[in-house]
């Protein structure tokens, strides 16, 4: 059976504080659920830390159609971004992004002092954050004439099923949602009924 659920965070992690040799490294984890959302908490961590030397960070987008970016923001090539982006993975979680800002201490870290000080960093954003488990869900628009609303009615509270949006009008029209496991047994469900639209 393949799995219908994923983990993200519910809510922007406590700012965290990694330090090595001098060098500080603030980290947040975010939750977001598109590129535009990403960047507009980094500007706004940039903001924040515009006396900060690096802004490096990593995200990942989407449950099924997975997208990713991992930027080492001018520090050497893979030293940050996909140190961070292993965090992300190795939690397997999706729909969050995860800034690192470090402040440069004078002393430098090398590549493999970098690798480590952004992926402590990055666990550690992530072990601030509370994860959570969520159903990826599928949507039914159920169209129908008013007579047979007791029908979809049963139907729906038989299968326990969300409804995320109605209309009732003449004709009736309710969007039910339902986690992925279940969906060909609620669309089997709705198309056995007799003049019942499912999109």
């Amino acid at each position: 059976m393949e799995n219908d659920t994923y983990k993200t965070i519910d809510a922007p992690s406590e700012e965290t504080l990694f330090k090595e040799k001098n060098s500080k490294f603030f980290g947040y984890a975010v939750p977001v659920t598109t590129e535009d959302e990403a960047k507009t908490i980094l500007e706004e961590l940039r903001k924040k830390h515009h006396s900060a030397r690096h802004w490096c960070y990593a995200y990942q987008i989407g449950i099924e159609d997975i997208q990713y970016r991992a930027n080492d923001d001018g520090e050497p090539n893979n030293s940050a971004g996909m140190p961070i982006y292993g965090q992300i993975q190795s939690f397997e979680v999706t729909n969050v992004l995860i800034v690192i800002v470090r402040y440069f201490g004078g002393v430098k870290l090398g590549v493999g002092g970098l690798i480590s000080a952004y992926k402590t960093s990055a666990q550690m954003a992530l072990e601030a954050s509370n994860i959570i488990e969520k159903t990826i869900d599928v949507h039914y628009t159920l169209k129908f004439s008013y007579q047979n609303m007791n029908k979809v009615m049963r139907v729906i509270k038989e299968k326990n099923l969300d409804i995320v949006s109605q209309k009732m009008e003449m004709d009736c029209e309710i969007i039910v949602s339902t986690r992925k496991k279940n969906a060909p047994m609620v669309l089997e469900a709705f198309t056995n009924l007799y003049e019942i639209i499912v999109k």
